[in-house]
């Protein structure tokens, strides 16, 4: 039996009202899925409440297969990896608030289960690869999407009496009401289908150029040269880029490292450790790779972690505690007055309290110094003292300035210095990537990489302040994403510590080169070529035939691709939403107008479009970090309120859709 937090009297009446429904849900990637998952959840336990088994079809709608969809294809390059851990993701919610699943579980359960007992379906490589995976190893992309797709023939093979699902693998053109309150949704192949309500989990979808890459792109046409434009990696034919020529490559992200793997490993080279030193072998298929970004430096890499989050590391003053206090007090706070005070003493006292435990010889009283550091990041609502300039006078009496934090230089570790050649520069990239590793893997007792697990904590926390409205337009656009969110993915978003090393590895090869920060991008019509350089790099520009935008495409809705998204724009059924700037003037934001609970787009008018519901990354203007995957709960915590909110936010869709 399930328990009365999912059986009422309200939801035996509901029974009544939804004996027979149709929903569509375009888009059947992870978001979809879960949307799909809580359907046959929601309306199991209907059914074992009520007179009868509840008549509910599903169409769902999208050209790739249902769990992977286009990002998490199973068929795709073994080298492609997840920037999470096995025991970090799922598609299944553990919240005993919710209805119980009929099916599946994590992701990291699957994999034991899969080594125990593994399914048929499996192929050879799926196996190898299980066969040496742990809870705490990087899985590839595309056992992940073995995983989903499981998941959905688990679901598939459990689904409550009454309830049916089409799959159409095609995309969906347009999505246009048919005037007796429900829609017509028009799909790739000519058909339509009539449905009483839509839901939008579009994901990852094409974005239009902006216009320095469409000159770029233009330019490539007309001197035959070859641009690649942003793109997901898997869907790159690699094969393209010439080898023993430059190919310049921008961005240094997640996607960089995506990059690397296909033009090094994935053409035969080899990595090979002598336990100390990694050393690159070449097949001499490699081009010569020309990396540059605004930075100048890739990513930090993630520490050596048991979990998710650093265990010797807990939030002292940016807490659901604190959040709590600024809505009982009526304040709606803002990001960089108000937020990010927190944060920023967090990670000042994670990165002390683990320097004086790991290096007691760095701080000669000790005791004395952290109750003086204490005492200075206290928040004092009395006092009108500068909170950092007190921070900055215990600094001054114990710790000399080689052990002291700078926040800010570690986003920008070549910040201010300047380099007499390339040379000069890929060797002091070299050193800066062989010190991040080694510090990734002291782990809990390198105080630089718990005080980006500070960092780290506070995201989630930061994801629960922001959500719906929780912070001013202003600090959203000037704070949140004007200037913190690049700067704390640079530092914790970064690939596992073997991508650093082996990056170091292929610039001592001389299979990659650096350009420098602040890179200057343009095409040398003359000589047919692109180029790049660094103010901050004495030397001649590098010069390419070809040029990789190793970037995922552009998040904005209002410079998508998607037919159906356009369609959706033109008609009026949606709209961006719209943010106020520090100057007052209107901004227009990266995700859809929308009115939670559960979201509903607005639109044009004003209006809620009713049953059309929106899940995922077209939230991004109401939600923070709406890239990440569901959060597996981890046994001895902390697990966030916003860890799961994607699979709940899919929950209230499924309930609004059965009338509950």
């Amino acid at each position: 039996m399930f328990s009365a937090d999912f059986v009422s009297a309200r939801t035996l009446d509901a029974v009544e009202k939804t004996q027979s429904i149709r929903t569509a849900i375009v888009g059947a990637g992870p978001r979809g899925t879960s949307v799909l998952e809580r359907l046959l959840a929601r309306t199991a336990a209907l059914t074992a409440a009520g007179p009868g088994p509840v008549r509910l079809h599903i169409d769902v709608i999208d050209p790739y297969p249902a769990g992977p969809g286009h990002v998490w294809q199973p068929g795709q390059s073994r080298l492609f990896l997840m920037n999470t851990q096995s025991f970090y993701p799922t598609l299944i919610p553990e919240d005993p608030a919710l209805a119980p699943p009929v099916a599946g579980t994590t992701f990291d359960r699957w994999r034991a289960r899969q080594q125990k007992d593994p399914a048929p379906s499996l192929s050879e490589e799926e196996l190898a690869e299980l066969a040496v995976l742990t809870a705490s190893d990087f899985p590839s992309r595309a056992l992940y999407g073995r995983y989903l797709r499981s998941t959905v023939e688990e679901l598939m093979r459990n689904l409550p009496d009454g309830v049916t699902i089409d799959f159409h693998e095609t995309s969906a053109l347009s999505v246009r009401p048919s005037g007796d309150g429900t829609f017509d949704v028009g799909l790739a192949t000519g058909a339509t289908i009539r449905t009483g309500s839509v839901v939008l989990a579009l994901g990852h979808i094409p974005s239009r150029l902006n216009p320095e890459q469409r000159e770029l792109q233009s330019s490539a046409e007309q001197l035959g040269l070859r641009y690649f434009p942003p793109a997901v990696p898997a869907d790159v034919d690699w094969s393209l880029i010439p080898s023993g020529e430059p190919v310049l490559v921008r961005g240094m992200g997640l996607n960089f490292f995506d990059t690397m793997g296909q033009l090094t490993e994935g053409r035969g080279g080899k990595f090979i450790s002598n336990g100390t030193v990694l050393r690159y072998e070449p097949s001499g298929q490699e081009p010569r790779i020309i990396a540059a970004s605004r930075r100048g430096t890739p990513y930090r890499a993630k520490a050596a972690l048991n979990g998710y989050y650093p265990a010797s590391v807990t939030l002292r003053y940016f807490t659901e505690a604190a959040l709590e206090r600024f809505k009982k007090a009526g304040i709606r706070p803002a990001f960089d007055h108000d937020l990010w005070p927190l944060l920023h003493r967090d990670a000042l006292w994670a990165y002390y309290s683990t320097l004086v435990r790991s290096q007691p010889n760095a701080v000669p009283d000790s005791p004395a110094f952290l109750e003086a550091l204490d005492e200075a990041l206290h928040p004092h609502a009395h006092s009108a003292a500068n909170w950092e300039d007190s921070v900055e006078s215990v600094l001054a009496v114990h710790v000399g300035p080689r052990h002291r934090l700078d926040l800010p230089g570690l986003a920008a570790p070549l910040a201010g210095r300047s380099f007499g050649s390339r040379a000069e520069l890929d060797a002091a990239i070299v050193e800066y990537l062989l010190d991040d590793a080694r510090r990734s893997a002291l782990g809990e007792d390198d105080p630089v990489k718990m005080a980006i697990g500070a960092l780290h904590h506070g995201r989630a926390v930061l994801k629960t302040a922001v959500a719906d409205g929780g912070i001013t337009d202003e600090s959203w656009v000037a704070g949140l994403r004007g200037w913190f969110e690049s700067f704390v993915e640079g530092l914790a978003s970064g690939p596992p510590a073997l991508r650093s090393e082996q990056l170091a590895a292929l610039a001592r090869a001389g299979v990659v080169s650096f350009v420098g920060p602040d890179p200057k991008f343009g095409v040398d019509r003359r000589n047919g070529v692109f180029t790049a350089f660094s103010p901050w790099v004495d030397d001649e520009p590098v010069a390419a035939r070809t040029m990789v935008e190793a970037l995922a495409p552009g998040n904005r809705v209002s410079a998508n691709d998607s037919p159906v998204l356009e369609q959706l724009l033109a008609d009026g059924l949606v709209r961006p939403r719209l943010m106020m700037s520090v100057e007052g003037a209107p901004v227009q934001s990266t995700g859809l107008d929308v009115e939670p609970h559960p979201y509903r787009p607005l639109a044009a008018n004003g209006s809620v479009t009713e049953g059309l519901y929106v899940l995922g990354l077209q939230l991004s203007s109401t939600q923070w970090g709406t890239a990440i995957a569901a959060e597996a709960v981890q046994s001895g915590g902390p697990n966030y309120r916003s860890g799961q909110r994607t699979l709940r936010d899919a929950d209230e869709i499924a309930g609004a859709i059965l009338g509950l």
